[in-house]
C-alpha cells in the first residue's frame, strides 16, 4: 500500500467522480488538488477503466516495473524501522530524471528503451551501473492533470508477467512489445505521500 492509505483512498473517489480529460486509450480525472513537483515523494496508480489494471499500483522488482505485484521483495525502512512496501515510491528530478525513491546513497534511476529492440522497455539501473546503449533517462514528466509520461508519450501493461503481474512499458507506438499480447494503454497518475515515505532498495 501506498504510505498515505487516506489519500490514496480519497483520490481514488475523486477519480472515479471526475469527467475523462482527452485520450484515445486511457482515462484520467480533472488536476488534483495536491500536485506533485519535482522532490516530491509519490506512488503512482494506474487509470484504465473497465480494466483489471485500474487504479493498480505501480511496483518495481528485478530492474522491471509492474502492476498487480504479488509482492516485490525490497528492502525497505521509514527512516528508523524496517518496513514493508506493496508498491514502488518514486522521486522526479527537476530535469525530468525519475528515481525509485531511497534514503541511501545507491540511487536507482528509470530508463526507457524507445529503439527497434527496446520498444518502450521501461527498467531501472542501480548505483554504477549505466542504462542500456538505447536507454533514455531524462524525459520524464507530470502534467497539469498529475499524470506522468516520458517524452509526451504515455504507458502501456501487459499480461502475464513474473508471478500474474503486469509488465509496465512507454508507449513507443507499438502495441503489443516484446511479443506480448493483450496489452492496454493506460494513465499513470501520481499521488503524493504525504507521510514519511517508504525508503526501499528494489531487488535488481
Amino acid at each position: 500500500m501506498l504510505a498515505n492509505a487516506l489519500s490514496l483512498a480519497l483520490f481514488a473517489g475523486a477519480a472515479l467522480a471526475s469527467p475523462c480529460k482527452p485520450s484515445t486509450t486511457t482515462s484520467a480525472s480533472t488536476p488534483t488538488s495536491t500536485a506533485v513537483v519535482p522532490g516530491d515523494k509519490f506512488g503512482l496508480l494506474a487509470l484504465r477503466s473497465a480494466s483489471p489494471i485500474h487504479f493498480a499500483e505501480f511496483s518495481a522488482a528485478l530492474s522491471s516495473i509492474f502492476l498487480n505485484l504479488p509482492a516485490q521483495n525490497a528492502t525497505c525502512d521509514n527512516g528508523s524501522t524496517p518496513t514493508t512496501a506493496d508498491s514502488a515510491t518514486f522521486t522526479l528530478s527537476e530535469d525530468g530524471a525519475l528515481y525509485l525513491y531511497a534514503a541511501s546513497a545507491t540511487p536507482q534511476q528509470l530508463y526507457v528503451d524507445r529503439s527497434g529492440m527496446g520498444q518502450g522497455k521501461l527498467g531501472y539501473t542501480t548505483g554504477a551501473q549505466p542504462a542500456p546503449r538505447n536507454g533514455e533517462r531524462t524525459a520524464f514528466a507530470i502534467d497539469e492533470y498529475g499524470d506522468l509520461s516520458f517524452n509526451g508519450a504515455g504507458f502501456i501493461a501487459c499480461p502475464n508477467s513474473i508471478d500474474g503481474a503486469w509488465s509496465v512499458w512507454v508507449d513507443a507506438g507499438v502495441a503489443n512489445p516484446a511479443g506480448n499480447s493483450g496489452c492496454l494503454g493506460l494513465s499513470a497518475r501520481t499521488v503524493k505521500i504525504a507521510d514519511t515515505p517508504n525508503s526501499c532498495l528494489y531487488t535488481q
